[in-house]
């Protein structure tokens, strides 16, 4: 196998970044890396924001992170672990990840609840607008 494309910390651009994160499951699959205390199977992420997501789909949307600089995979036997590379990117673009991060999570807290249904006013029997 050939082995994975990190780019160095020097290389990571805003642009990258905003571009990788751009996309709503790779931005749910980031924050679910950057919330976790340990590194993540690429197999955790087969369902994400309760979307089934296909293995195909799943290898280019860790590659496009990977690329990005944002996260670092590392192989172990047939699976790939997956960590966050937070602390190198904020040495660089200090609170950047944070606030994609915080914006992700605050709009995902807004997207899940409930909405409330407009009230129409009731229709009468047998009265037919003109």
């Amino acid at each position: 196998m050939r082995p994975l494309f990190h780019p160095s910390a020097e290389d990571v651009t805003v642009e990258g970044i905003l571009h990788a994160l751009s996309d709503p499951v790779r931005v749910a699959i980031f924050a679910q890396i950057v919330g976790s205390d340990c590194s993540r199977n690429c197999s955790n992420f087969l369902s994400v924001s309760e979307k089934t997501i296909p293995k195909s789909t799943l290898s280019l949307h860790f590659k496009i992170l990977r690329e990005a600089g944002l996260i670092r995979g590392e192989r172990r036997g047939v699976e790939m672990q997956n960590s966050s590379r937070c602390s190198e990117v904020d040495k660089r673009f200090p609170g950047l990840i944070s606030a994609i991060i915080k914006a992700h999570k605050a709009q995902s807290e807004q997207d899940s609840r409930p909405v409330k249904a407009a009230k129409q006013a009731p229709v009468s029997k047998g009265h037919h607008p003109a």
